[in-house]
């Protein structure tokens, strides 16, 4: 009904188009104001077109593009999301509030219905025992049977559109405007650097799929998704995370200075230990050989005192 309103309030003419390079200057300056007053800007920006490209986000934005009462506003926001204007995108509990760049800086706010507490202890005993890790779970490193069950469309974790509520500042009468689309996708973007915050949106505890990890159950096979990354991948780095080393592997070293000079001085010693022996070795071999030449000498000088005689 708002929509509506602010629609008649402009007596049916539409905003004239701004182009890009306007709306980019214009968030900037929208942006510097925000920030004087203490407000942080967290915008979504693409390395290329490619909008989402781990499992998250790509799951994410095939949720969407899954339900035809999307179809017809998508493509917009994708080039919304592609052009940058989406200048800010925050991810909390049951909602997203973000700003977009438009003929205007529109306000837009997605509230997302909260995960039941029986689908989401279903998912956890779906799940139970096929997930091993922390590190596993935010990589989407785990079988397809986990990978669907998490999919499942009105009984996983990605919701559809009954349990999404739609708002917008623009002037366009319809829930799904081009500048909500643009978010729905930047959420998708955002979750391809952080998966976490769809427990966020959830408020659920991401810990809980991974309470029993280590039960061989049917999910617990793992697929190809298992090796996405090599093993000796720096994950934490990958992720921002501080994470604990396995065990099995041994206490990591600090990337430091300190710890760089340690292993300078550490393979310096070993280069000299290695020397050392080399040059132990060699004297041996001119003691030995020393000896023998004495022995043969002595040897021959006898004969011949022998032969003289």
């Amino acid at each position: 009904m708002a929509r509506r309103e602010r629609f008649s309030e402009a007596w049916g003419e539409w905003p004239a188009y701004v182009p890009v390079a306007e709306r980019r200057h214009d968030a900037a300056r929208e942006a510097a104001a925000l920030a004087k007053k203490g407000k942080k800007l967290l915008p979504i920006k693409l390395p290329g077109r490619t909008i989402a490209g781990t499992f998250w986000g790509k799951a994410w934005c095939d949720n969407l593009e899954a339900y035809s009462d999307y179809a017809n506003r998508l493509p917009r926001g994708r080039t919304y999301v592609r052009n940058g204007s989406v200048i800010d995108l925050q991810i909390g509990p049951g909602q997203v509030k973000a700003m977009v760049s438009g003929s205007s800086i529109y306000n837009v706010t997605i509230k997302v219905a909260p995960v039941s507490k029986a689908r989401w202890k279903s998912i956890c005993q779906d799940c139970s025992g096929a997930i091993d890790s922390l590190v596993e779970l935010l990589q989407g490193r785990f079988s397809k049977g986990v990978m669907e069950r998490i999919c499942r469309e009105t009984h996983g974790l990605f919701p559809s559109p009954k349990e999404i509520d739609l708002d917008c500042s623009c002037p366009d009468w319809a829930d799904m405007c081009k500048h909500v689309a643009a978010v729905l996708y930047g959420v998708g973007a955002r979750l391809d650097q952080q998966p976490e915050l769809l427990f966020r949106l959830h408020n659920v505890d991401e810990k809980e799929l991974i309470a029993n990890a280590g039960r061989a159950l049917p999910m617990a096979g793992k697929g190809p998704a298992a090796n996405a990354l090599g093993a000796n991948e720096d994950l934490a780095e990958l992720f921002g995370l501080d994470m604990a080393q396995s065990t099995d592997a041994g206490p990591a070293i600090p990337d430091t200075a300190t710890a760089k000079a340690k292993r300078a001085t550490a393979k310096k010693k070993a280069g000299k230990s290695k020397m050392n022996k080399k040059k132990k070795t060699v004297a041996v071999r001119k003691a030995e050989f020393l000896a023998e030449f004495k022995k043969a000498t002595r040897l021959r000088v006898s004969q011949r005192r022998s032969m003289a005689k």
